[in-house]
């Protein structure tokens, strides 16, 4: 898939931008704060419905303007297509594809795939396991619409649940209805985040071997308490009735399944240098785009905004090298410093760079083969 021409209009710092992407390799250079990672984010938005910075939209319009709009030129399996976005301040959100409004903007995940490596990424290592959860519902999401059907509609249960609980409702019939609900979806996402993790922790441990230069084995494993021999989410809810009616919320559960991260046989967050992490939760986001390549037929794009703070020299050369191989088709990366980006230059045939400052985009170079 080829992002073919971007269009921003009062989109955070960006006034207006309208950029013609190579094919191939786009560089963003300009010092932090100037627009660099904004433009990654309206592309993000484009893909995936929403900023990755998890802001609210009334908060992605530029200051002191009342809406914002976002176009996107694609070549997506050969067709040409085009996605809009317009957001005013007080009104309802539109996200059309073809001229065409969505019914859902759920229908939209997964049919324009992108993977995004950030200095954000360093809290799927050392954050909460929200971060990790959100990081899989997100990667299956885009290559498997029943798992978003039934993660939404899990979802909806344990909101009821929990109001139920925080209400003080004692009606043990009430809540089996509910719960009756939940089993069936946490089912089918318990077993398709087990097959997920299985499959993804090969290709991962592939690329930190490459990044990192050593024979360390990194490891993810995914945890539940779905997994436990016979276990089902009913007896869960059975077993732990009366802890729940005391603390008012639901304790256990898929929405408490976490990834564990392991380097050399142990804990991550403990025992991994920056550098380690860092190499770790890059090559994580470099099989995430090797899963979704494969399981949707679709070369998504891959954005890298400011990764190299805290590599070493030789890693940054091999992160180079994995991404200028021709697994990966169109990037886009953000950069303080032009020697990384000439690095990867020199590794690419087709690029563009550009100048960014105060929210406007001056292409310095461009080059085709």
């Amino acid at each position: 898939m080829i992002l073919s021409g971007l269009e921003a209009v009062n989109f955070k710092n960006i006034g207006e931008a309208r950029i013609e992407p190579s094919p191939k390799v786009n560089c963003f250079l300009g010092d932090n704060g100037m627009g660099k990672s904004n433009l990654l984010d309206a592309i993000y938005y484009l893909g995936m419905g929403k900023s990755f910075t998890g802001a609210p939209d009334p908060m992605i319009i530029r200051r002191g303007e009342d809406f914002t709009m976002l176009r996107g030129t694609y070549l997506r399996k050969g067709v040409a297509e085009e996605l809009s976005v317009g957001i005013r301040q007080g009104r309802r959100k539109t996200f059309r594809r073809g001229g065409k409004d969505y019914k859902r903007l759920s229908e939209h995940v997964g049919k324009f795939p992108l993977v995004l490596i950030s200095p954000a990424d360093m809290d799927l290592a050392t954050g909460p396991a929200d971060e990790r959860r959100r990081f899989m519902d997100m990667v299956i999401a885009q290559t498997d619409p029943r798992y978003l059907d039934m993660l939404i509609r899990y979802n909806r249960g344990l909101e009821q649940r929990n109001k139920m609980l925080k209400a003080g409702i004692a009606d043990r019939e009430l809540f089996l209805a509910v719960e009756a609900g939940m089993e069936g979806s946490a089912g089918y996402i318990s077993s398709v985040r087990r097959d997920w993790t299985t499959l993804l922790s090969g290709i991962f441990d592939r690329y930190y071997r490459l990044i990192s230069g050593t024979d360390e084995q990194a490891a993810i494993a995914y945890t539940s308490h779905l997994l436990a021999p016979e276990a089902s989410l009913a007896d869960i809810f059975e077993q732990r009735r009366s802890r729940d009616a005391a603390v008012g919320y639901t304790t256990a559960g898929i929405h408490r399944d976490d990834i564990e991260m392991t380097l050399a046989s142990m804990p991550l967050r403990r025992t991994a240098s920056q550098g380690q992490i860092k190499t770790y939760t890059i090559a994580l986001r470099l099989a995430q785009f090797e899963f979704i390549k494969k399981a949707s037929a679709i070369t998504p794009l891959l954005l890298l905004d400011d990764i190299f703070d805290k590599l070493d020299a030789g890693r940054v050369g091999r992160i180079m090298d994995a991404v200028g191989s021709d697994t990966f088709g169109q990037i886009f990366i953000t950069d303080t410093n032009r020697k990384h980006l000439d690095q990867l230059l020199s590794r690419a045939g087709e690029y563009a760079m550009w100048h960014v400052a105060d929210g406007t985009f001056e292409k310095i170079s461009e080059t085709s083969r």
